[in-house]
């Protein structure tokens, strides 16, 4: 019995292994059978070839599927934006046509555009309105307006007489300029590179940049609220702060006098203090390059000798746009080695009694102001794409002032087209009763206070005025008559009168550079 048994044990154990062998032999058979590599292997060439190319084909359909699909959602996405940009450009147009200011007199509203029409109300002059209906008489001129305060609001204010509305703010100008532009440009927000921030600066000289004078005047920037210096990239006698490409080109003579060797080093240490820094440019009394061109400086009709002011310094002609070239270069020059902001000074006519007396040059006979203006627009155009700011240094006076000061500076011509506008608010700079002050130099507060609004007001005739950021006075002036000595009260008193008027920022003046520091410690 047990030999039986085993027998039969064994054959069992050998019928499972033969099962099993023909179990895996099976499966790999039939998985060798599905393997392509298998597959492969066992078709001809020209099959293999027929299922590449098969694949190919079927490979292709779907990416050119693919390139379908996106080049319909970039459509799609293209015309949206077209659309958009229709629609805006249609809203602005809608918005230019439609929006008038009210006039000098004011407005009377009233309820509805009938001879019975009940008075409800009074606008301001300036006051913007949108013209939402046009009411025309019988021989088809407008008569009324129906106006809200603007596009989108659903609710209309009322009706206006269509003579008590001026179309643009320049309408307000009391002297216009006919050439002079005084549309709204666009202006430079805010460049991500180079934020806009409260500027308070002090002026630096290019002997003080490069002399023992810096250390005191970082020094004075570490210890008050100051955080800028205005320098001098190009000064008054046309001496140069850099050795400048654009002077190799059109004045070479003023590389001959350079106060800083390593620009890189000194505009790393400046902004390694968080300083901002200003280039200022004296524009157009440039010597050495009217010395060098004489044919293009201002000059004597009679005699034909060269102008020269009472420093004895020659000036060339603001219409000589080599003379553009070569100070915007040096500009460009500026901002690429890190300057924040370039200050055009002197961007004026010299002042002078008799203009008929002088040759300026102006071939193109366009008044003072459209020079002036036409130039700081160049400047602009060049310099944004340098993600610097455009400010504009113009007499006090020019704010209160309804022409053009005699020296091109009509104020809303210049503030129309720069960043900013620096008004040398220096009470020395202003004559006796201005302001109805005996001697403004002895009222520190009171001068800045009413020139700055004069300058509101000035503004206040534009749509995209520069932001306001005065010069004041740190130096006492003894040639003015009934003058006081400046110090800590008197530079206090001036930024005090810019604080109570909204202003926070300054430039600060001593020719110098010698400043009193504890004007400057916030209390």
């Amino acid at each position: 019995m047990k030999k039986k048994g085993l027998m039969i044990t064994i054959a069992g154990i050998l019928i499972v292994v033969v099962a099993g062998f023909t179990y895996n032999q099976l499966r790999t058979t039939v998985e060798d059978e599905t393997n392509p590599e298998v597959i492969e292997s066992t078709l001809s060439n020209e099959e293999q070839e027929a299922i590449a190319e098969q694949e190919k084909i079927e490979a292709e359909k779907e990416r050119e599927e693919q390139l379908r699909l996106e080049a319909e959602e970039k459509a799609k996405a293209e015309a949206k934006a077209e659309a958009e940009a229709e629609a805006l450009e249609k809203r602005l147009a809608d918005i230019e046509e439609n929006s008038y200011y009210i006039g000098k007199s004011g407005a009377k509203v009233w309820d509805t555009q009938t001879i019975d029409a009940i008075e409800v109300d009074v606008l301001d002059e300036k006051t913007p309105v949108y013209v939402s209906a046009y009411l025309k008489n019988e021989a088809g001129e407008i008569i009324k307006m129906e106006i809200k305060s603007d596009i989108d609001s659903e609710v209309v204010i009322g009706y206006v007489d269509a003579d008590s509305v001026l179309k643009s703010l320049s309408d307000f100008i009391v002297r216009p300029i006919e050439d002079v532009d005084y549309s709204a440009i666009q202006k430079n927000e805010s460049f991500e590179s180079n934020p806009k921030i409260d500027v308070k600066g002090v002026y630096v000289t290019g002997h003080s940049a490069r002399g023992e004078r810096l250390q005191d005047l970082y020094d004075l920037i570490d210890e008050t609220e100051l955080n800028a210096m205005v320098i001098d990239v190009k000064d008054d006698n046309g001496y140069l702060l850099f050795y400048s490409e654009s002077a190799e080109k059109f004045n070479p003579e003023a590389n001959n006098h350079v106060y800083i060797k390593d620009m890189e080093t000194f505009v790393k240490d400046m902004k390694d203090r968080g300083i901002y820094l200003i280039a200022r440019i004296v524009t157009f009394k440039s010597p050495i390059y009217a010395k060098a061109n004489t044919d293009r400086a201002i000059i004597y009709k009679d005699s034909g000798s060269l102008y020269s002011d009472a420093d004895g310094l020659i000036w060339a002609s603001p219409h000589d746009r080599i003379l553009w070239e070569y100070n915007v270069g040096i500009a460009v020059e500026a901002a690429k080695y890190g300057f924040n902001e370039i200050q055009f000074d002197y961007v004026r006519y010299p002042a002078i009694g008799n203009k008929g007396r002088m040759d300026y040059r102006n071939e193109t006979e366009e008044s003072h102001t459209a020079t002036i203006q036409s130039f700081l627009k160049y400047a602009y155009s060049e310099l944004s794409p340098h993600e610097v700011y455009v400010a504009a240094d113009v007499f006090g006076w020019a704010a209160s002032a309804l022409d053009d000061v005699g020296i091109g500076q009509q104020w809303e011509g210049i503030s129309n087209v720069v960043d900013y506008m620096c008004p040398m608010m220096y009470p020395s700079h202003y004559g006796p009763n201005n302001f109805g002050l005996s001697v403004p130099d002895a009222f520190p507060y009171e001068t800045i206070d009413r020139s700055l609004k004069d300058a509101f007001k000035r503004d206040s005739n534009l749509e995209t005025p520069g932001m306001i950021r005065p010069w004041i006075q740190d130096f006492t002036a003894p040639w003015v008559a009934g003058y006081i000595r400046y110090g800590v009260p008197e530079v206090k008193a001036q930024i005090d009168a810019l604080k109570a008027n909204g202003i926070n920022e300054y430039l600060v003046w001593n020719a110098g550079n010698r400043y009193s520091k504890n004007a400057y410690i916030e209390e």
